[in-house]
Order: structure tokens, then sequence, then C-alpha cells
């Protein structure tokens, strides 16, 4: 697995802390006993086989579960303790979820975290990840899941931007906007706004197209044009005044945001401690609280 996760024999014996001698004997010694190629090895690159994948994804289970177990001893003691891992969205997790990590750390000096910040799904069952933070609709899951508020999606633009074009006052408008959008390289973006109690779907040609929705906050500051984001993203510099929320009663219904976790009733003492602060912690952020039934005036 260390292998597999640092896609390299060199940089798993780093992680092992053992010679790459001792790495490449042993994985030989597996694929012998097992009789199947696991890896395909060159001088620049580890590439897993289809076998070999299949049976990473088993081994992970695997020790999911003997971390599990250790964890369930332990926790006869009372007392959380243990590796504890964490996913949520990039920037989200850096400002909201980070804050409940390290208070959550402090108060139990007895668990180590990961933080897996990522702007992907991260598949918790086979990835072994502990909680996570979603924003959005959840498919169904054998995951259990805590609502603690809902998010804006929300369009935005600098006073300065706003004074010289104008504000928009139906979602008609944009087309006589500079629009900053925030995705991959097609040419075309959808925003999203509900009028008349139906959503509707609105088609632009973005003047700047960007893939992280930070440098998407840079140019909607610097007065470029209108932006579509998350509200979370441009919350500070709202209430700064460096930008400002049109079209607040064209928002779609806010997306819900939940904690996540895997274990259920069976959950882990360090897993139900940090469930129990991360709710709570988030419940009381007035980020999530601002939205909790749909779109607000600006």
């Amino acid at each position: 697995m260390a292998v597999v996760d640092a896609q390299g024999l060199a940089s798993a014996a780093r992680k092992l802390r053992i010679s790459p001698p001792a790495v490449t004997r042993a994985i030989n010694e597996l694929e012998a006993h097992l009789g199947v190629r696991l890896l395909t090895r060159s001088t620049r690159s580890v590439r897993v086989t289809e076998a070999g994948a299949a049976y990473s994804e088993s081994c992970r289970r695997i020790l999911a579960d003997l971390a599990e177990a250790d964890d369930s001893a332990s926790d006869v003691q009372g007392v959380p303790r243990g590796l504890l891992t964490i996913t949520a969205p990039v920037l989200f997790g850096s400002m909201h979820v980070m804050p409940i990590v390290t208070e959550f750390l402090q108060r139990h000096p007895g668990v180590n975290a990961s933080c897996w910040f990522f702007d992907r799904v991260v598949n918790m069952l086979e990835e072994g990840v502990d909680v996570g933070v979603r924003i959005g609709a959840l498919p169904d899951s054998s995951l259990q899941a805590i609502r603690v508020g809902s998010m804006r999606v929300v369009i935005c633009a600098a006073p300065s931007y706003l004074d010289s074009q104008g504000t928009p006052l139906c979602p008609g408008d944009i087309d006589n906007h500079i629009t900053i959008a925030v995705g991959g390289a097609t040419s075309e973006s959808e925003w999203h706004f509900r009028e008349g109690g139906e959503l509707k779907t609105i088609k632009l040609q973005p003047r700047l197209r960007t893939l992280s929705s930070d440098s998407a906050v840079t140019a909607a500051v610097n007065g470029f044009g209108l932006a579509n984001l998350l509200y979370y993203k441009v919350a500070d510099h709202v209430k700064e005044g460096k930008l400002a929320t049109v079209l607040g009663n064209y928002e779609p219904i806010a997306l819900p945001v939940h904690v996540v976790h895997r274990e259920g009733r069976h959950a882990s003492k360090k897993s139900r401690a940090f469930i129990d602060l991360a709710v709570e912690r988030l419940r009381a952020n007035p980020v999530l609280s601002q939205a909790n039934e749909g779109a607000q005036p600006s």
C-alpha cells in the first residue's frame, strides 16, 4: 500500500523508513506468493496493474478494519486515540474545518489527524477516510450524514465594477456584463437562477475562465466582472465591502452542507468525539446558518 500511495519504490521506502531493496524484495515475494504481477516497474515509474488495483482496494479495506479494531480496543479505556482522517473541499477545509481539527487535537492528545482537502469527492469507504464535510446534494450511499447548514451560491462583483457597468437587476441582464467563470477548458458556462419558483439556466461565454476559485475571487475583487461562487469563498470580502452580491432574489436554493462518516453507530470514540465537535462548530458558523432555507435578498 505504501508503494501504491507513494507511486514509487524509493518514495515508499522513505515513508516506511526502510531501504529500497527491502521494498523491492517484499513486492517480489508478494507477487510470487500470489502468482500475479501487481506492479509494472520501469526506471522512471511504477504503475499498478489491474490485478494490483483490485488487490490494493481489498488491502485498504483490511487495513481500515484493523485500525478500527485498534480504536475499538482503545475505546475500552474511554480515551479517543489513534489516527483520524478527515476530508473536505480545499478552501472550505482550510478556512472552516482546520480550526475545528486543531481545537480537537488540543483537546485529545492521544489523537493524530490527517486532513485530505481536495476539490473532488473522496471515496471514504475505499480510501479509509473517517469523517468528511460535503457541500451539495448527497448521492445514495452507506455513509451516515448529519446536516449542519446550507451554502448560498451567489453572483458578486466589486462596487467599482457595479458603479461603472451598472447593477444587473434580473438574470437576463447578465448578457450585458463581463463574467468570470471557474471550470475546465470548455468555452461555455452555465449559471443557475430561481425565478417564479422554477430553476432556470443561463448559458454564457465568460470573458475570463480559471481553474481555481480563489483566482476568480481575486479577479472579482479587482473589479474585472461578475463571478458566480459559493458564498463562503467571498463572505469576508462582502463583509469588508470589497465585493457586493447581486441578484439575491434569483439565487437558487442553497446547497446543503453535511458532516458525513462511514462508521454508523459503531463509530470509534475518536470519530464520535470529532463529529460532535464539528457539528456544534459548523452549525454555529454564520456562513452556514445564513441561508438554511434558500436564497436571501441582496
